[in-house]
């Protein structure tokens, strides 16, 4: 980066032995928005004794229509106000695997806004979602809800179980349950947690709130000030975003649109400049987070004192951590797509 360094979901299908044995359930809810009512059929696809997916074959959502309304449900998720949980509720179903983890995203923002019991009732069906990032989203979103979420405890058990499950999401997982539990714990033993800032005594939601964002103990006046200026901070970084990419990205320098552009000519999804914790109690902002392959890309752009350090610090992050780091320097920028290539085809089979 060069800028500022800053469930089991329903009933198990099994058959008259008791081994799982693949089946559908057919449902009808309302339709779903974003598309006609005759694609509104819900189908539950069970695989390994548990409800896997849920989709709507053949249903198709318009690009403009997708983006509006994950636009909706972000600006759902900021608004503070308890009225707009059916709205959510139906966000929660559509069609389009982006709105699907912006709603979950935005009921975990809600937390102590909305009704807890009604949005976690919500939330559990979206742990079998057939895409990986709404399950993710989802796990972080219930452990926003503390003790409320715990009856979604042996749901995230059963996808932390599941061999073929994403690491990533596994990790969100394994957060969310901590986080649970510990409230969980509080509220039973009403022990005490101070606010690292003001050393006032929190509740077990103010806990589950800073740990779901933070991962540090915050009453709701200091979160509310770490909030501000971390958002502060985030606009400095986003200001400095000025370079379009090929699929629309903005990013801050011509390296980082040179990977960008490579990373979509060979249909490779990634994020930019997300802010991820991939250790507890330590937030990093990757450059470029490869999701289908779990790998991070790092395109150090500068060469001062203190930008070494700082570069030296995510490196040993990245290597403690065990995490797969494509690292790039702006002194291979003329030939940046060969070293990329080289690269990536330690982790990644690249699509021609």
């Amino acid at each position: 980066m060069e800028a500022a360094s800053g469930a089991r979901i329903g009933k198990t299908a099994r058959g008259a032995g008791g081994g799982a044995r693949a089946g559908r359930r057919h449902l009808a809810p309302p339709p779903w928005p974003g598309i006609s009512s005759r694609h509104a059929e819900t189908r539950w696809s069970v695989r390994r004794g548990r409800a896997i997916s849920f989709q709507t074959p053949g249903a198709r959502m318009n690009l403009a229509n997708e983006r509006r309304l994950a636009a909706r449900a972000t600006a759902l998720g900021e608004s503070a106000a308890p009225a707009v949980l059916p709205e959510l509720a139906g966000l929660t179903r559509s069609a389009s695997p982006l709105v699907r983890r912006l709603a979950a995203s935005a009921l975990g923002k809600l937390v102590g806004i909305v009704d807890s019991a009604a949005s976690v009732d919500l939330l559990r069906p979206l742990l079998a979602d057939a895409h990986p990032q709404v399950r993710q989203y989802t796990a972080k979103a219930l452990g926003a809800f503390g003790v409320a979420a715990e009856k979604s405890l042996p749901d995230l058990r059963d996808l932390y179980r599941n061999p073929s499950e994403k690491d990533y999401v596994k990790r969100s997982v394994v957060a969310a349950g901590r986080t649970i539990r510990e409230a969980l714990r509080i509220a039973a033993q009403q022990a005490e947690h101070l606010c690292q800032r003001c050393h006032v005594k929190v509740t077990d939601e103010e806990f589950a709130r800073a740990q779901q964002a933070f991962q540090r103990v915050f009453c709701d006046k200091c979160f509310d000030e770490v909030y501000l200026q971390r958002r502060n901070f985030d606009t400095k970084v986003e200001l400095h975003k000025i370079i379009r990419a090929r699929d629309g990205t903005l990013v801050q320098s011509d390296g980082e649109r040179i990977i960008a552009d490579y990373l979509c000519e060979h249909r490779i999804a990634f994020r930019y400049d997300e802010r991820m914790r991939i250790v507890a109690g330590y937030a990093i902002r990757p450059d470029f987070y490869l999701p289908e392959f779990d790998v991070y890309i790092e395109y150090w752009g500068m060469d001062t004192a203190d930008y070494k350090i700082g570069m030296l610090k995510k490196q040993q992050l990245y290597q403690q951590e065990g995490k797969r780091l494509v690292s790039l320097s702006f002194h291979e920028k003329d030939r940046l797509r060969d070293v990329l290539a080289v690269k990536l085809r330690q982790y990644v089979r690249l699509r021609t």
